[in-house]
């Protein structure tokens, strides 16, 4: 749980900063492509948990 808020806190900066500076977001600006962040994530993930069954 600590990580999970120690990027969000990291994130809330970078995003602050960016906005001062007046850069584009430097994350996906709709929910359709922090859905794409997380199927790759998952895709990841079940690849790992599939490896020791698929290796011979």
């Amino acid at each position: 749980m600590q990580e999970i808020l120690l990027a969000f806190i990291a994130g809330l900066v970078v995003g602050f900063f960016f906005a001062l500076i007046k850069l584009p977001i430097p994350a996906p600006p709709a929910l359709a492509g922090v859905m794409g962040i997380f199927g790759v994530y998952t895709g990841y993930k079940v690849y790992q948990w599939l490896l020791p069954f698929i290796q011979a």
